[in-house]
C-alpha cells in the first residue's frame, strides 16, 4: 500500500526550493567588485636635455713627416730606434759625406781667390782715383779700374753663394728629424744608395701626443638639425663648444674630453657626408692613428623635454610612440608621444606628455587602456631597472 506525503509538507518544499533558485540567481546578478592593479609609476619633470649624436671615424696623426734624403749618397748609418718618439732635430740617418766636404774645401779656396782678387782691383781703383785727380791718368783708365773692381765683387760674391751651397750640401748628410714624434720602421738599412728628393720615404714620423679624429656626418642631419634650432626646439650651450666623449673599439670611454677642430662644409658627391674634425689630447699614447673609435657629439640642448624610461615606450601597429599614463580619475589612459633621440636609457620625449604625469614603468602585463589601476611610486635606477617592485594577483613580486 502506498503511503502519501502530506500535502503541508509538499508545499513548504516547493517554497523553499523557490527560495535557493532567487537566491542563487541574486548572486550571479551581483558579480565581485574587481581590485584596481597595481602597477609602478613615476612623475614625469621637464627639464633641459643635452641632445647628442654617435658618428664614426678614424684616429689621425696630428702631423705627419716622411723622411727623404735631399742629398745623393750611400747611407753610412742609422741613429734611431724604430717605434720611439724622437724630438725636431734629432739626427736620424749619416749619409758618406767626403765628396761634400771636398766640394766644400773647393768652394772655399775659390771664395779666397775671389777675394783676392777683389782686394787688387780695389787697390788699383783707388790708386788710380788719386792720379785722376793730378791728371797723371786718363778718365778710360779710372773706368777700366772701376769695372774690374766690380766684375771682382760680383765673383766674391758668386763664390761666397757656391760655398754656402756646398756648406747645406754637407749638412744634408746628416739627416735630421723635422717634427716631434713617433718614427717607424727605417726602409732602408745601412749601405743602401739614396738619392736626392727621392719618392720612397725612409722613415715617417708621427706626432700623436695630440690626434685628430675624423668623423663623418650626412648633409640630412646637418639641415634636420638646423631647421630644430631656427624653430626653437634645440638651443646652444652658452658656456662655450660642448665636449665631445669618446668610446673606444673595446666599448670603453676615452679619459678626456675632445673640442671641434674645425667642420668641412663641403659634402662629398659620393657619399652625401661631411667631415667634422675633433681635437683629443694622447698623452698616453691610447689613441693610435688609424684606430676606429665612436664619437658622442652634443648638438644643443632641448628645452622642456621629458626623459622617459626606454622600458615605458612602447610601439603600436603604425610605428608610433605610445605610453601610458595614470590618469586623474585612476585609470590607465595611452597616450601617443614624439621622441628626440635618447640619452642612456631614456627616450627624449618632446610632446604628448606633461609636468607631473605619472607615467607607468611596471606592471604592464596586468592591465589595458582604460583598466583602472592603483599607483606605487617607484625608483629607476642607471641601468633602467626598477628599484622598488610592485606584487602581482599572485603574491609574488614583480621586478
Amino acid at each position: 500500500m502506498q503511503m502519501r506525503k502530506p500535502i503541508g509538507f509538499t508545499i513548504l518544499a516547493f517554497v523553499c526550493g523557490l527560495s535557493a533558485c532567487s537566491s542563487d540567481e541574486d548572486r550571479q546578478a551581483k558579480p565581485a567588485q574587481a581590485t584596481p592593479t597595481e602597477v609602478g609609476y613615476v612623475t614625469l619633470e621637464a627639464q633641459s636635455v643635452p641632445l647628442t649624436v654617435d658618428l664614426h671615424g678614424r684616429v689621425i696623426a696630428s702631423a705627419i713627416a716622411e723622411v727623404r734624403p735631399q742629398v745623393d749618397g750611400i747611407v753610412r748609418d742609422v741613429l734611431f730606434a724604430e717605434g720611439r718618439n724622437v724630438e725636431q732635430g734629432d739626427a736620424l740617418y749619416k749619409i758618406d759625406d767626403r765628396k761634400f766636404q771636398a766640394a766644400y774645401a773647393s768652394a772655399e779656396a775659390a771664395l779666397k781667390k775671389a777675394q783676392a782678387t777683389t782686394n787688387s782691383a780695389q787697390s788699383t781703383y783707388d790708386r788710380n782715383e788719386r792720379l785722376a785727380k793730378t791728371e797723371a791718368v786718363s778718365t778710360q783708365t779710372v773706368d777700366d779700374a772701376e769695372a774690374a773692381l766690380l766684375q771682382a765683387k760680383a765673383d766674391e760674391a758668386a763664390a761666397q753663394a757656391d760655398l754656402e751651397t756646398a756648406q747645406i750640401d754637407l749638412d744634408n748628410t746628416t739627416i735630421h728629424a723635422p717634427i716631434s714624434g713617433v718614427i717607424g720602421v727605417s726602409e732602408v738599412s745601412v749601405g743602401a744608395l739614396v738619392t736626392a728628393e727621392q719618392t720612397d720615404a725612409l722613415a715617417t714620423i708621427r706626432t700623436v701626443d695630440h690626434v685628430y679624429v675624423d668623423l663623418a656626418d650626412s648633409s640630412a642631419n646637418f639641415l634636420r638639425i638646423r631647421d630644430k634650432v631656427q624653430a626653437g626646439e634645440l638651443e646652444h650651450r652658452s658656456d662655450g663648444p660642448p665636449p665631445i666623449s669618446l668610446t673606444l673599439e673595446d666599448g670603453n670611454t676615452y679619459s678626456s674630453s675632445g673640442e671641434m677642430s674645425f667642420a668641412d662644409m663641403v659634402v662629398s658627391q659620393t657619399t652625401g657626408t661631411f667631415t667634422l674634425r675633433v681635437n683629443f689630447a694622447n698623452p698616453d699614447g691610447v689613441l693610435i692613428p688609424g684606430m676606429f673609435v665612436t664619437a658622442t657629439v652634443e648638438l644643443g640642448v632641448i628645452p622642456d623635454a621629458f626623459l622617459v624610461p626606454q622600458r615605458a615606450v612602447s610601439r603600436d601597429d603604425s610605428g608610433k610612440a605610445t605610453v601610458y599614463v595614470i590618469s586623474g580619475d585612476g585609470k590607465a589612459e595611452r597616450r601617443n608621444v614624439t621622441t628626440s633621440g635618447s640619452l642612456n636609457n631614456d627616450w627624449i620625449v618632446v610632446d604628448g606628455v606633461a609636468e607631473g604625469d605619472r607615467l607607468i614603468v611596471d606592471g604592464f602585463q596586468k592591465f589595458s587602456d582604460g583598466a583602472e589601476v592603483s599607483g606605487v611610486a617607484v625608483t629607476i635606477n642607471a641601468d633602467g631597472v626598477v628599484e622598488q617592485s610592485i606584487a602581482d594577483d599572485a603574491g609574488e613580486e614583480t621586478p
